[in-house]
C-alpha cells in the first residue's frame, strides 16, 4: 500500500510539470495519452487534471 501511494505522489508532482508523463506510465500508448496531450496542448492546467484525475482512478 505504501509503495503504490508513493509511487502516486511522485506521478502527481511530475504531472504538475509535464502531465503526459505520468499518463503513459498509467495507461499506456492508449486514447487517454493523446487526449492528455491534446488537453496539454490547449492549456496547463486541463492536461494537469485530466492526469491526476488518470492517476487516482487507475489501481
Amino acid at each position: 500500500m505504501a509503495d503504490s501511494t508513493f509511487r502516486n505522489f511522485l506521478l502527481v508532482i511530475i504531472a504538475l510539470f509535464i502531465p503526459p508523463i505520468p499518463v503513459y506510465m498509467k495507461v499506456g500508448c492508449t486514447a487517454h495519452l493523446l487526449l492528455n496531450i491534446l488537453l496539454w496542448f490547449l492549456g496547463w492546467i486541463p492536461g494537469v487534471i485530466h492526469a491526476i484525475y488518470i492517476i487516482a482512478s487507475r489501481p
